[in-house]
């Protein structure tokens, strides 16, 4: 087997694992501003997320195939999570899904409030002009009850 292959049911590493900008800039949001992060430290944090999305999305997907549902929702991710022993961030996960819900359902609920229909108006959505959908950061939540919170470039971890 080559070097862009693995193990995985035929699957390439690359096709298995987050892509490693991504893990690096995430790293880099929770460390000061003149740190660095060697290539070693992001290829290992690119294993680990990866495993532990796997990990979680497997147990997830699992309840799925047993109810005879086809879609793994955020509600089935929080079981999993607490299913899993990580009880310490199964409740976190279940506040950060319930705010993330109540933004999108404020979002739809304007979008109704203040749209009328005319044929003539350009109809191209916020994502095709470039914007972002507003959702919260699961970093700013209270992660810790009352120790602290996680943010961006905070030393308070989760025991």
């Amino acid at each position: 087997m080559g070097s862009s292959g693995s193990g995985n049911d035929g699957m390439k590493e690359q096709d298995r694992l987050l892509p490693i900008a991504n893990v690096g800039r995430i790293m880099k949001q929770s460390l000061p501003p003149n740190a660095k992060v060697s290539k070693e430290s992001r290829e290992t944090m690119q294993e680990c997320v990866s495993e532990f999305i796997s990990f979680v999305t497997g147990e997830a997907a699992d309840r799925c195939r047993k109810e005879k549902r086809k879609t793994v929702n955020g509600d089935d991710i929080c079981w999993a999570i607490s299913t899993l022993g990580l009880d310490d961030y199964a409740e976190p996960l279940k506040r950060y899904l319930s705010k993330y819900r109540e933004l999108e359902g404020d979002k739809a609920n304007q979008n109704i409030g203040s749209s009328s229909y005319h044929a003539d108006e350009d109809e191209t959505s916020a994502f095709e002009n470039g914007a972002r959908p507003m959702v919260p950061n699961p970093l700013d939540f209270n992660m810790l009850g009352n120790k602290g919170t996680i943010n961006k470039g905070s030393s308070s971890r989760p025991n």
